[in-house]
Order: structure tokens, then C-alpha cells, then sequence
């Protein structure tokens, strides 16, 4: 089993603990949840709109400039194709691309079908929603109108798409210190996000590591072309 095969089964399982630890037991986030919340006032750490610059630094500015990272590496890739330089490095660009795109899409698209309300939408903090989270059914008496989209942080993954840096860089230190970068881009949307009762801890950290296991997937696939590829060249 390659080390790739490991990491993928190993993330998955914890991927599940986490669903399960934080599905059945929402004290943690709660505990949590409560520093960043004032009672008296009724109001987050970060008030929406309070803070136009932090907005746009934290929100509007950095998903939009890795969409534009992404989308350049994109057209670079299609138009230089058969450069030299690209045949060189092009199983890294492809991996930071695919998971430029997918990272997101999955746990955006995810957040669709899951209905569970933010923080900020649970009753304790003024909302009109009960306490569900991701593994609980809604009480029978509640009325929900139309489905709400809270779970896991779709924000923050566009930040942990950048993950992907690990397999781009081919020395250990350089990928180390790639990773603590994607980290602290990553947590910083992240913690923007929970400051504001947008999303509890919980839903930041399995959005991290369902991020990692989507992108260890890619780098699987990756490399199970590329491999497939070499040996059809070899065989003709």
C-alpha cells in the first residue's frame, strides 16, 4: 500500500470520528461558540458591516483573488501545455488546480443537502432555528420554511484548498512551511467565519480535513494517470 493509500484511509477514518464526536455532542461548540458571543448586547465578536475592510481582507478580497490564481494557473497551463518548464512541474499544477476547484466545489456543494443552521441561527443566540446539528433530525413541531446551508465551512475551504502546496514543493522543509502558510490563510477565513456566528469550530476543522482527503484523492489520481499514461507509452 502506498503511503498516498495510507493517508487516504487514515484521514477518512478521521474524518468520520470528527462527524461523530461533534454530530452527537455539541458542548464543545457551544462552549466555544459562547466567548464570541455577547449576551447583554446580542452581538459577535464581529458585527456584519462593522468592519468594511475586514470584509473584503477576510471575505469578498481573498476568495476572489484564489479564484483569479487559479483561473490564471488554468490558462497558463492550456496555453503553455508543452513548454518545457510545464512538462516539468505540470503534475503539481495540475494537482493545485484540481484542487483549486474541487476542495470548494465539494463542501460548497455539500452544504446544499446538509440544512443545518449556523450559530448565529439557533435560538440561545437569537435565531429562530432549534439546536440540530448534522447527525439530528428537526423537532416535529418546527416549521422550516426553506432549506438552510451551514454545514461544513464553504468559506474557509476555499483557504484549504490551498493544501495542495504540500505536493507542489519537493523538498520537506519547503512543503512544511507551505502548509503552515495554507494553514494560517485558511484559519484566518476560518476564524473570520466563527467570530461572526456564521459557523462553530466544528464545522471549520471537518471542512479542513474533508479538504485534505479530497486532495490526497486528486494527488491519487493524479498519479494513477500519469502512471497508467508511461506505461501505455512504454508498452507501444
Amino acid at each position: 500500500m502506498t503511503s498516498t493509500n495510507k493517508a487516504i484511509i487514515l484521514t477518512f477514518i478521521l474524518l468520520g470520528g470528527l462527524i461523530l464526536l461533534f454530530g452527537l455532542n455539541s458542548d464543545i461548540d457551544v462552549w466555544i461558540q459562547n466567548h464570541f458571543y455577547n449576551v447583554q448586547t446580542h452581538t459577535w465578536l464581529i458585527v456584519k458591516g462593522e468592519r468594511p475592510w475586514l470584509d473584503f481582507i477576510l471575505y469578498d478580497g481573498i476568495k476572489k483573488l484564489l479564484i483569479i490564481i487559479y483561473s490564471l494557473l488554468l490558462i497558463f497551463l492550456i496555453i503553455a501545455y508543452k513548454n518545457k518548464w510545464i512538462k516539468q512541474y505540470r503534475r503539481e499544477i495540475i494537482i493545485l488546480i484540481l484542487s483549486g476547484i474541487f476542495v470548494p466545489m465539494t463542501i460548497v456543494g455539500l452544504k446544499t443537502v446538509t440544512n443545518v443552521p449556523c450559530p448565529r441561527d439557533w435560538q440561545m443566540y437569537g435565531g429562530e432555528y432549534p439546536h440540530v446539528g448534522v447527525l439530528d433530525r428537526y423537532p416535529s413541531d418546527f416549521c422550516q420554511k426553506s432549506k438552510i446551508r451551514c454545514w461544513p465551512a464553504g468559506h474557509a475551504s476555499f483557504g484549504f484548498s490551498l493544501l495542495a502546496l504540500y505536493f507542489v514543493f519537493r523538498t520537506k522543509k519547503v512543503q512544511y512551511t507551505a502548509l503552515v502558510c495554507a494553514l494560517g490563510v485558511a484559519w484566518s477565513m476560518g476564524l473570520y467565519k466563527i467570530f461572526k456566528g456564521d459557523h462553530f469550530l466544528s464545522h471549520t476543522i471537518i471542512a479542513m480535513v474533508m479538504g485534505w482527503l479530497i486532495i490526497l484523492l486528486i494527488v491519487r489520481g493524479v498519479d494513477k494517470f500519469i502512471e497508467t499514461r508511461e506505461l501505455s507509452k512504454a508498452v507501444a
